[in-house]
């Protein structure tokens, strides 16, 4: 990631096609000329995750009224995806990104520290991408507690 540029605010979204929870499939084609919401977690069914994800879920009908979809990126395998939905009745799509071809392109990927072990990871960050495929807002290293609600807020502005 040393060479790669870091993404900007107003920066076209980079391209991505990958498999989703319950059977379906997203691209960046889907979106072409509408809003949405693209945000990346570390693992499905873990505190941090769950709580973010739950998040969107009920604020998912705020997001549909302000015309913007959400989803949800991990590098966990849709079988995992598929039973974290189920578990938290989760409606929109999480997008599996196992190769991690759309986590790197994002510049999400990185070394992280716990407990003083460093590991690859996912960074937690959210996208908002304007109807034009441009880079609207962009919030890195998200905390969780009031996160949705900022996003919304960004989201009806646009």
């Amino acid at each position: 990631m040393a060479d790669e540029q870091i993404l900007q605010e107003g920066d076209i979204a980079p391209d991505f096609s990958m498999p989703a929870s319950r059977d379906r499939h997203v691209s960046f084609a889907d979106f072409k000329g509408k809003p949405f919401v693209l945000y990346f977690y570390p693992k499905a069914d873990t505190p941090g995750c769950t709580k973010e994800a739950c998040g969107f879920n009920e604020a998912l009908k705020q997001f549909e009224s302000a015309g913007l979809s959400v989803i949800g990126v991990s590098r966990d395998p849709v079988k995992k995806l598929d039973a974290f939905a189920d578990k938290f009745d989760l409606t929109f799509p999480l997008a599996s990104d196992e190769k991690g071809d759309v986590t790197e392109a994002y510049g999400v990927w990185g070394e992280k520290s716990l407990y003083g072990k460093t590991y690859m990871g996912v960074d937690r960050t959210t996208f908002l991408i304007g109807a034009d495929g441009k880079l609207a807002r962009i919030w890195r290293k998200v905390k969780v507690p009031g996160h949705v609600e900022a996003v919304l807020e960004a989201a009806q502005a646009l």
